[in-house]
């Protein structure tokens, strides 16, 4: 199962990941994809780390998401853009390269048989990137939010703390 949680910056996307992880299981996992870029991040993610209660399970992963830990498990994966960033950045800013690289990184990732809460940013929503770097990232990160949603079961988008459904299987489900 693939749940996709997209929307803006501070738009309620990871309390809302974190609840519907919390009623599908009693022990879900939180898997970052961020790197330790320097000393402020690293507070931030220790802040965040520390938010979470001892219900959860904390994995890192930069690239490669697929891992065996993961099997028959409810996985928030936080988030898409630096995931993104991990590739684009290792591959001197190649967008072409770094989405085939995020695909297959995908593609293998859902084959492990669990549920998935992807969250990712809609960054190409506000002001034109201003670089060539920053207008290829825009462009990358679209193209890989769009291939999610398409295989996501459930899509939703989240504005101002409220949920917009974009996507679902089953019109009955109630979301959190």
């Amino acid at each position: 199962m693939l749940y996709y949680i997209t929307g803006g910056e501070r738009s309620g996307k990871s309390a809302y990941a974190q609840n519907l992880a919390l009623q599908l299981s009693e022990n879900p996992i939180y898997l970052a994809t961020s790197r330790i870029w320097d000393e402020d991040f690293g507070q931030r993610v220790q802040r965040h780390q520390e938010e979470r209660d001892s219900r959860w399970s904390n994995l890192e992963a930069e690239k490669e998401l697929a891992l065996p830990e993961l099997k028959n498990r409810v996985v928030v994966i936080d988030c898409v853009t630096l995931w993104l960033t991990n590739f684009f950045t290792d591959t001197q800013n190649n967008r072409d390269e770094s989405l085939r690289l995020a695909k297959e990184s995908l593609n293998r990732l859902l084959k492990i048989d669990a549920t998935f809460i992807i969250i990712s940013n809609e960054i190409g929503m506000g002001l034109h990137a201003q670089t060539h770097v920053g207008r290829k990232f825009t462009e990358l990160q679209g193209w890989m939010n769009q291939y999610i949603a398409a295989k996501a079961d459930y899509a939703v988008f989240m504005v101002s703390g409220l949920p917009l459904e974009l996507k679902s299987q089953d019109k009955e489900r109630q979301h959190v």
